[in-house]
């Protein structure tokens, strides 16, 4: 999925990081499974309400540095077989012609990588469970919410954020 020349770099806490965060605070269940895991910013703060948390990354050397950590380097939840309360991730969402940062390009109309995180994931939410996702004004937010619901999703924008040159939107999807 991810081009060979995708940059090696793990995904820095960002404003969109700082955002999603204050949302999963009041999030709790007995697992939780995060999808690009990046720095782990987001895993760790499930750690504090799930009994259980996973971290996926396709990165390995962003998976190394984290310590009493269940981590698992893989292509979004393809490697996972376990079924998740919550299913968290920070897309890259940025529409690009090309992937070439992993960490941020989405693809064309920053679709084509969140699709294809979704279509990994859904066999490992539970049929009560829900995924929480991060996205941006500058994706085809349409078209993803159209895909998901094709898929047997419920699709609902929970929260909101202006930036200066986008508009954060965090995703809630459940099985209908």
């Amino acid at each position: 999925m991810q081009s060979s020349s995708s940059s090696e770099e793990m995904y820095i806490p960002a404003e969109d990081t700082v955002f999603f965060a204050g949302y999963l605070e009041k999030e709790s269940g007995s697992s939780a499974l995060e999808i690009g895991t990046g720095s782990g910013y987001l895993a760790e703060i499930l750690e504090h309400n799930f009994d259980l948390v996973v971290r996926t990354d396709l990165d390995f050397n962003s998976l190394v540095g984290q310590r009493d950590a269940n981590c698992v380097c893989c292509d979004g939840a393809s490697a996972l077989r376990k079924k998740f309360d919550l299913i968290i991730c920070n897309f890259p969402y940025l529409p690009s012609e090309q992937i070439l940062d992993r960490t941020t390009d989405g693809g064309p109309e920053g679709t084509q990588v969140p699709l294809h995180i979704i279509e990994t994931a859904i066999s490992c939410l539970k049929t009560d469970g829900k995924m929480l996702l991060l996205t941006s004004s500058l994706a085809n937010y349409g078209k993803l919410v159209r895909e998901m619901e094709s898929k047997n999703l419920s699709v609902r924008i929970i929260a909101k954020k202006r930036m200066f040159f986008e508009e954060l939107m965090l995703v809630e999807a459940r099985f209908s």
